[in-house]
C-alpha cells in the first residue's frame, strides 16, 4: 500500500525504544479512506494466497479494531476482538490468553466469547502492528483454544527487525503486511512497500 506508505514517511515519528508515533491516521485519529483501502488491500492480498471463505475477522481492542472492521466489510464477514476485561454480559465462559504491552507495559489478558469464536469458523487474524509478535501470537493461541481454523495474520505496520515474523512461523499461515519498517535508529524510520519487495525477488 504505497499511500499507507507515504504517509508514514510524512507523519509517523520515531519516538526511540521502538515506539513509531504513526496516532495522527492509525491508532488514535483515523483516515477513513486509508482505513477502508487497508481493508480492500488485505481481502485483496489473501485472496491471491489463496485464503478463501473467511468467516470471522479477528483482532485485539483497541488499535486493531479499525483496520480488522474494514478487512471484515470487504471479506463480508463479522469481526470479532478480544477484550481486555470481561464484561458481565459474559456468562457463558471465555477464552483467554495473555500478551505483554510493549506501549503500556505490563501484561494484559486477552478474552473472547465461545459464543462468537466457534470450531467451524475460517479465522482471519488482523492488527495494527506486528513488531514482536507476541500480542498476534495470544491472539492465534485464543483461535487454537475455541478449535477454529487460523488462515492467515495481517498487520497494518510490521517492524521487521523485532523479528516478530519469525516467531510466528510455527502457525504455517501466510502473514500479511501493507508497510514494513526496516530501521528505526537515531530519528530516522526506513520504511518500504512489501510489494517493492516481491517484486525485486521476482
Amino acid at each position: 500500500m504505497q499511500a499507507l506508505v507515504e504517509r508514514i514517511r510524512a507523519e509517523g515519528r520515531n519516538l526511540g525504544g521502538g515506539i513509531l508515533k504513526v496516532d495522527s491516521f492509525i491508532n488514535h485519529q483515523l483516515d477513513p479512506q486509508l482505513t477502508a483501502e487497508m481493508g480492500r488491500a488485505f481481502a485483496r492480498r489473501f485472496a491471491q494466497l489463496g485464503v478463501v471463505n473467511v468467516t470471522k475477522v479477528i483482532t485485539a481492542e483497541v488499535s486493531g479494531i479499525a483496520p480488522a472492521l474494514a478487512t471484515a466489510m470487504a471479506l463480508n464477514a463479522p469481526m470479532v476482538y478480544a477484550r481486555k476485561k470481561r464484561p458481565i454480559t459474559m456468562t457463558a465462559g471465555y477464552y483467554s490468553a495473555q500478551a505483554p504491552s510493549h506501549t503500556k507495559g505490563g501484561v494484559v489478558e486477552l478474552i473472547v466469547s465461545p459464543e462468537y469464536l466457534r470450531p467451524s469458523d475460517r479465522v482471519l487474524l488482523i492488527d495494527d502492528f506486528l513488531a514482536s509478535g507476541q500480542t498476534i501470537a495470544a491472539l492465534a493461541e485464543l483461535v487454537a483454544q475455541c478449535g477454529a481454523t487460523l488462515c492467515g495474520i495481517g498487520c497494518v505496520i510490521e517492524k521487521t527487525f523485532e523479528g516478530g515474523r519469525q516467531r510466528l512461523a510455527h502457525l504455517n499461515v501466510p502473514i500479511v503486511s501493507l508497510a514494513m519498517i526496516e530501521s528505526m535508529e537515531e530519528d530516522r524510520i526506513l520504511v518500504r512497500n512489501p510489494e517493492e519487495l516481491v517484486q525485486e525477488l521476482r
